[in-house]
């Protein structure tokens, strides 16, 4: 096993320390925070002892990219969750649902069409959460947040789809909290309990606003095998 391997699995156990000190400062359950171990670009040989450490988790940004990591790994590991967490384009959605167990970045209402009749097509359930773009970044995906409420009702009463929550990715440039602020009210307002908010620089910071779930990549597998 080599020292990226090994580190990785050393890395989570100090992620996940930080994570449950998070919540105690919080004074949030101990649990209460599920930990999405991003390994996006790492391959097999380093995901797998993150798994072999207890990680169960586990998110990625694209698509072709999983396709070539993870339906081995999930044959052998049947409770492993795989969360998609990049923006998912329609012509992908047949592959999606087939290999993913939680979309997060559910945005538009062709995509919302597409993914219900497949999931129907395929007997398959997935778990949904609507990608908020909190910064109203013209780059960035995610429904406007005034646009939110509208756009969920229209993703349950049109398309037949249960929406659990809401997720979103904090401008860069600017500090994170108020938009982990945001996202948490929208939720209330909509009565969605699951928040995916924080990622490897900002997760604790996201645990003390609410986040139910928490990205985590170069904190763990450390720098990108490739540019993503």
């Amino acid at each position: 096993m080599t020292e990226t391997e090994t580190g990785a699995a050393t890395r989570l156990e100090e992620v996940m320390s930080r994570i449950r000190a998070a919540e105690a400062e919080a004074g949030r359950p101990t649990g209460s925070v599920t930990l999405v171990a991003v390994g996006k670009t790492h391959g097999p040989d380093v995901v797998e002892p993150v798994i072999q450490a207890g990680q169960r988790t586990f998110g990625e940004n694209r698509v072709q990219e999983s396709q070539g990591k993870w339906p081995d790994l999930k044959q052998r590991y049947h409770d492993i969750e795989l969360h998609l967490i990049g923006p998912l384009q329609t012509n992908k959605v047949k592959e999606a649902v087939a290999l993913f167990d939680v979309i997060e970045t559910v945005d538009r209402d062709k995509l919302a069409r597409a993914l219900a009749r497949e999931m129907a097509e395929q007997g398959r359930r997935l778990r949904l959460l609507v990608q908020v773009n909190t910064g109203a970044e013209p780059q960035k995906a995610g429904v406007l947040p005034e646009e939110t409420a509208d756009f969920v009702a229209r993703c349950r009463d049109e398309h037949g789809l249960e929406i659990e929550g809401l997720m979103c990715i904090p401008p860069l440039d600017e500090p994170p909290a108020p938009h982990f602020a945001l996202l948490a009210k929208i939720g209330r307002e909509l009565g969605l309990k699951t928040l995916s908010m924080g990622m490897s620089a900002d997760y604790e910071i996201a645990i003390a606003h609410g986040a139910t779930h928490v990205r985590v990549g170069s904190a763990i597998f450390g720098a990108r095998d490739t540019p993503a």
